[in-house]
């Protein structure tokens, strides 16, 4: 399975405009992005250290294929990560993205969880 070709065809006319239309209203900047927007019940996002290290999650796995049932293996978090590098990457183009996934719902985490770094 090609994860980075799903994510980005699962975000890319959806989670992808509204997370640059948030960034464009907070400046162009992340920090700022997540302070607003980074506590929904669908999103948790908030500042390590400024400018550079991020966490990105959700409170509950928000797969569809998941939800469906289709899905069960942890290794399909791939496809989050790669989504949350997709959609970085496109607001920060110049900068080098990297996601680490700390825990998942599908590993059996109570949460999904992710470490973003902008260099």
């Amino acid at each position: 399975m090609n994860y980075r070709e799903n994510a980005i065809h699962c975000v890319k006319d959806t989670i992808l405009p509204m997370q640059r239309e948030q960034f464009e209203a907070c400046g162009r900047c992340l920090d700022e992005q997540y302070r607003r927007y980074g506590n929904t019940e669908w999103l948790h996002a908030k500042t390590i250290e400024e400018g550079h290290v991020y966490e990105i999650g959700y409170p509950a796995c928000v797969c569809p294929d998941v939800a469906s049932g289709k899905v069960k293996d942890a290794s399909h978090c791939e496809c989050s990560r790669q989504s949350i590098l997709y959609i970085i990457g496109n607001l920060l183009p110049d900068k080098h993205i990297s996601v680490e996934i700390i825990e998942t719902v599908l590993g059996g985490a109570e949460k999904c969880r992710f470490r973003v770094t902008v260099d």
